[in-house]
């Protein structure tokens, strides 16, 4: 099923651009950035649960928050009422008012270092009345303030529809070797007691898996497809099938399953979700050139009205490709070779570099890291700025930072520290270890490396000669990152595509910003 997915997409959602997309250092109280989704909702059918979501680029604690919810635009159609068991007044008619218990704290979302902070306040019940009207449509004016004069909001739009229940057909295993082309079946049925007029499937393939298809009514970033829009109709129990050609990558790990799924949406639930990505400018998904992906032979029909899937919880299907052979990966620490006197500020960049053959693809919906990284910084030196993905060892001179989720065959991942040269020691020597152990929830590292022999570079130490590396204590000494690493250059991670969960957030806008953002340093002195 598409959990990974959907929980970036509602506890995330677009919105996350909003804020990655132009964040800048704070001088002031930082800018809260509020997302309230989109909704079409059916006659006939429950309510639909929302949430204000709210973000930021810094940690942010907000008390006594108040959040408005002005539906004036549709009274009489539309009913919003508490969910979550927060009080609540109506001052006026088509207005509600909802005080949050307790203070709303703005958390990093993970893994460490995304610099992307949110939460969400208490959720509402968007439903209707029964004078609401198959086409009635308006905005939901949502805004929220807080002490201090925080405060902002956000305009959300609203639409009456018809309720259908889209089905995927079920679940497929397959094998291929890596680099080797697959065939997987599309199948969609209709669940419901409506003909459904168009749908969306929204895939979540794995960075593993690559199309050459272009097919016109599709979008695909890069070899990677993310979407399709099908104008077909589906008769009340019946179901439309297709197949689609797919492939490995070369770089694909091996042996491991590779697990991909599809959703089925109705056309209006996919605007509902994606509406906000030209308004934040995140680079969007490309449409293919070539014929039309089609399902079955079926005559054009224009959309009468808008419908929202009332059945959600089997709009999905997936296959599991399992990767036969042996493919692996080899990370290989960077180290560096510093020179400096006493009061000297110089930067290590140092880091990992994935040397193939395999991309490394962890991405999972717990965000967790693909490996960690630790760093020992070399007597005599102090940090005074490191990544946000990194965090001090409690009683050691040693720095623990997790990395992206997915690490690409041939990219090299860089971490900057900037050390101050407090007492020049010859020779002096720290450490960086790839592969590191860490005591999280997944396990930490990765256990798996084809050469572990490198995972271990030195960072050293040296007093400059002659003339470099002088300073008053905020200049820079002489500092590189080839170090004990073998000269490897530092390349940046790749920020067109996260597996799985990007190909998705692509068509929300969120994953082309949110993933953007490069880890930048923080002080800590």
């Amino acid at each position: 099923m598409l959990k990974h997915s959907l929980r970036w997409l509602t506890g995330l959602g677009a919105a996350g651009a909003l804020i990655a997309a132009s964040a800048t250092p704070a001088v002031a109280a930082p800018t809260i950035e509020p997302y309230f989704q989109d909704a079409t909702l059916a006659i006939g059918s429950e309510a639909t649960i929302r949430g204000l979501l709210l973000h930021a680029d810094e940690p942010t604690v907000l008390t006594d928050v108040s959040v408005r919810y002005d539906y004036r635009s549709l009274a009489n159609k539309v009913t919003v009422t508490p969910a979550d068991g927060q009080e609540c007044t109506a001052p006026e008619q088509g207005v509600l008012v909802c005080t949050e218990p307790s203070d709303v704290v703005l958390y990093e979302m993970p893994p460490l270092g995304s610099g992307i902070y949110r939460n969400g306040t208490k959720r509402v019940h968007l439903g209707l009345t029964e004078n609401a009207q198959l086409g009635d449509s308006g905005d939901v004016v949502v805004s929220f303030q807080a002490a201090g004069g925080q405060r902002g909001s956000y305009t959300s739009r609203v639409r009456v529809g018809e309720g259908v229940d889209l089905a995927g057909g079920p679940f497929t295993s397959l094998s291929a070797k890596p680099g080797g082309k697959f065939t997987v079946p599309l199948v969609v049925a209709n669940a419901g007691d409506m003909t459904v007029t168009g749908f969306v499937a929204v895939f979540d393939l794995p960075y593993s898996i690559r199309t050459r298809d272009r097919f016109s009514n599709c979008r695909y970033s890069d070899d990677h497809l993310v979407s399709c829009h099908f104008d077909e109709d589906i008769p009340v129990g019946t179901g439309l099938a297709t197949t689609l050609n797919l492939e490995f990558g070369k770089d694909t790990y091996a042996p491991a399953n590779h697990s991909g799924y599809a959703q089925f949406m109705t056309t209006a639930d996919f605007e509902d979700l994606t509406r906000v990505r030209t308004a934040v400018g995140a680079r969007a998904a490309t449409p293919g050139s070539g014929p039309k992906l089609t399902l079955a032979e079926a005559p054009d029909r224009v959309r009468q009205a808008d419908q929202t899937d009332v059945g959600p919880g089997n709009d999905y299907t997936g296959w599991t490709i399992k990767a036969t052979g042996r493919n692996g990966t080899d990370l290989a620490a960077i180290g560096a070779t510093l020179k400096g006197t006493a009061g000297t500020v110089v930067t290590a960049t140092v880091g990992f570099r994935n040397n193939g053959p395999a991309t490394l693809d962890r991405t999972n919906g717990d965000f967790e890291a693909a490996t960690h990284t630790d760093v020992e910084l070399p007597p005599g030196t102090t940090a005074v700025e490191v990544p946000d993905s990194c965090q001090l060892r409690q009683g050691t001179r040693t720095y623990q930072c997790a990395s992206e989720m997915l690490l690409v065959a041939g990219q090299s991942y860089p971490l900057k520290f900037r050390l101050r040269i407090d007492r020049v020691i010859s020779d002096a020597r720290g450490a960086v270890r790839v592969n590191a152990r860490c005591e999280c929830s997944a396990g930490g590292g990765f256990k798996d490396d084809t050469k572990p022999a490198n995972d271990t570079a030195p960072i050293v130490v040296n007093a400059a000669q002659g003339g470099g590396g002088q300073g008053n204590g905020d200049g820079d000494g002489d500092g590189d990152g080839g170090g004990g690493g073998g000269s490897l250059p530092i390349t940046g991670a790749p920020t067109t595509l996260i597996a799985g969960i990007g190909a998705l957030l692509l068509v929300a806008g969120a994953a082309s910003c949110l993933l953007a953002r490069r880890r930048s340093p923080r002080s800590v002195a």
